[in-house]
């Protein structure tokens, strides 16, 4: 590993890929995922490999012409460049006209190199590797104005990290609604034989068994997100994919008068083996998961990337960022095995009873399974053991997160008294967020109650994106935008509050969060996600149908909320029951800005999240040379004043002096401070 430079062994690389993989350069490139020399055996011993992957991202459409006769004619569904997706026609926005998009296979310690081209119209884009740490590259997370400028149109990024920690991971656009429509992929890292501690429990961990399951809107989620948020329209998912795939859309086989569908994913294995399959959640809106395999048992290896003791389900329920690993063992007859997946929530029978199917085929089943056309929503459920149920603890057969025993050692986090306790409630706000509510032409209060916006905050406040990366440019923000719940000067409660809302947490210490879901606006759930780094779940618990900050610290007071402060499990994303909380320890050692949200599209694209501020600036690693730079022309235009986010600093006193003695007002009927240049 030391014979030569990182940059030789870079150059190398790419010339490696480009003259004896040429398909790299294709847009259509999943043939060469499987082929790419990164997806290999992991060798205990080996030396780590630099791995390059381009990415071009465009929009384009499902069902496109690429796709001929399908699904009609079956095999038209898998020709180049067709995404045939639940058969419903849609513009989407993906990496390599691939739906997931380009998958990422390494071992443990490789270099991850990946270019991002955006060749998506106007449109800007980055990318998130969710699940890797980035512990000496917090530059390459990719959150626009938290660790990068978002990449332009025409423009190309090069992110360059290391592959860890090991697991199940995956990649995905952290730009406004983009990885709703389809910009996210698999990012899986293995480990050698004498490292992963499950090696013995399984004997394949092939590629095709890693699973991508997302619920899926059957429109431009932008379109949903300005209808449900400006009028009425609905935000329920229709379907659920699994990698890609599904059956929504009901097609006519005209010479035969029969239904069709687009093809299901399907996962083969051989009876009498033992396999380890990886799923992660792109989950988009308010929609966990139920999956099940019929005749089959999953035995839980792992989640978010982390180890834990084998627990045997009958069933798992997957939120939004989550990952699990689970082995299957191939004992039942030779067949072809329904893979059942029902959603929750906003997907349930209340709602829009979204579900689908995929195939669990032994080698030697028929390969020309017929799906019944009778097949719903009520024939997905399954009774037995449950593992992280909806909006629960442990109770019976249903098993919270909590239940999971870490293989990791203890650390620090909980061998020590936290050095740092932050509380942090949530729900959904009847504010006049003047986002969406006029105070004075449509307040919330006097709209009809289906148009009515209630606003996901953490503790009444709402996370206000900087112009300007807070990691690469924090010079760039103003110190009267930055806020947290300590430090409010007015009753968020009351009126809209918005600012760049920061923790500063030193550099080494240990804190806990109290993550609290009230639950009086609606039943629901939030998972929630932290970059850069992992956590120990130490408690979980349901306390009632809703429940304040007040009730959950006078448990505290009177000792009945129990920690489990021995080899808790570690995950960097986690559901809160509705009504009850999470309580997340962990060690601040990963120097950056890390944004905490939650992982529902909507909410964090409507501000329902903080940033973690992990030591100071001299902990920090330097910028990258050349670094690209963004912000506000002139620089001093302040373009976050369209808010009440100045309201935790500004003397607004002497603003509104200003108004009165200056020959036009300088607020609008938003309360928008104006240009000074237009005060002419």
């Amino acid at each position: 590993m030391k014979l030569f430079p990182k940059w030789l062994r870079l150059v190398a690389a790419v010339l490696l890929c480009c003259v004896f993989f040429p398909e790299i350069q294709s847009y259509s490139s999943a043939h060469y995922e499987h082929s790419h020399p990164c997806n290999r055996p992991c060798d205990d011993g080996a030396l780590p490999m630099v791995c390059y992957y381009r990415f071009v991202v465009e929009w384009y459409y499902t069902m496109s012409k690429a796709c001929y006769g399908c699904p009609i004619n079956a095999s038209d569904c898998s020709r180049p460049d067709c995404i045939a997706n639940n058969g419903v026609e849609k513009a989407i926005l993906v990496a390599n006209r691939q739906l997931p998009g380009p998958k990422i296979e390494v071992c443990e310690n490789d270099t991850i190199v990946v270019d991002v081209e955006n060749h998506a119209g106007s449109e800007t884009t980055a990318i998130h590797w969710h699940g890797i740490h980035h512990v000496d590259t917090p530059y390459m997370d990719g959150v626009p104005m938290i660790t990068q400028c978002p990449i332009l149109p025409h423009n190309t990024f090069r992110y360059e990290f290391a592959a860890s920690p090991a697991g199940t991971h995956f990649w995905h656009s952290h730009a406004g609604l983009q990885r709703s429509d389809g910009l996210h992929g698999m990012l899986v890292v293995r480990q050698s034989p004498g490292i992963d501690p499950h090696f013995h429990l399984y004997d394949h961990d092939f590629s095709d068994h890693t699973m991508m399951v997302t619920d899926w809107l059957s429109e431009l989620s932008f379109d949903r997100f300005v209808a449900h948020h400006h009028q009425n329209g609905t935000n329920k998912p229709q379907s659920i994919l699994v990698n890609g795939k599904g059956r929504l859309q009901r097609f006519v086989d005209p010479a035969v008068n029969v239904s069709v569908y687009t093809p299901v994913e399907i996962f083969m294995v051989t009876r009498g083996f033992r396999y380890r399959f990886r799923m992660a959640s792109n989950g988009i809106m308010n929609c966990p998961i139920q999956v099940s395999v019929d005749n089959h048992t999953l035995v839980v290896i792992a989640s978010d990337g982390q180890p834990v003791e084998p627990l045997k389900l009958d069933s798992l329920v997957i939120y939004a960022g989550e990952r699990f690993d689970f082995v299957l063992n191939a004992n039942q007859a030779i067949d072809n095995y329904l893979i059942r997946l029902r959603g929750l929530l906003d997907c349930d029978e209340r709602f829009s009873k979204a579900w689908q199917v995929a195939v669990l085929r032994y080698r030697g089943a028929p390969a020309d399974i017929t799906l019944d056309d009778s097949l719903s929503y009520f024939d997905m459920d399954r009774a037995g053991k449950q593992l992280n149920p909806l909006n629960s603890g442990t109770v019976g057969d249903k098993l919270s997160v909590t239940s999971l025993v870490s293989v990791l050692e203890d650390d620090e986090a909980l061998r020590r008294e936290p050095d740092f306790k932050y509380y942090l409630p949530y729900d959904f706000t009847k504010i006049d967020n003047k986002h969406f509510h006029d105070p004075q032409h449509y307040p919330v209060h006097a709209v009809q109650r289906n148009r009515q916006m209630f606003t996901p905050q953490i503790n009444n406040i709402s996370f206000l994106f900087p112009s300007a990366p807070l990691l690469s440019q924090p010079e760039a923000t103003p110190s009267y935008l930055l806020c947290n719940h300590t430090n409010l000067r007015f009753d968020c409660s009351r009126e809209y509050c918005e600012c760049v809302y920061t923790l500063h947490i030193p550099l080494g210490s240990v804190v806990e969060l109290v993550i609290i879901d009230k639950g009086f606006a609606f039943e629901a759930n939030h998972p929630i996600h932290i970059h850069g780094m992992s956590f120990r779940v130490v408690s979980m618990e349901r306390v009632g149908k809703n429940v304040t900050l007040e009730q959950v610290m006078q448990l505290e007071a009177q000792e009945k909320i129990k920690r489990n402060l021995k080899r808790a499990v570690v995950k960097d994303t986690v559901t809160v029951p509705d009504g009850g909380y999470t309580i997340i320890r962990f060690v601040a050692s990963n120097p950056g800005y890390w944004i905490l949200h939650c992982h529902i599209e909507f909410h964090i694209e409507v501000g329902m999240g903080l940033i973690l501020a992990i030591g100071e600036r001299k902990d920090m690693k330097p910028i990258p040379p050349h670094f690209p730079k963004c912000g506000n022309w002139p620089e001093n235009v302040d373009s976050s004043s369209s808010s009440s986010s100045t309201k935790t600093g500004v003397n607004w006193a002497l603003l509104v002096a200003c108004s009165v003695l200056l020959p036009r007002p300088i607020f609008d009927t938003y309360g928008r401070l104006r240009l000074l240049s237009s005060l002419k």
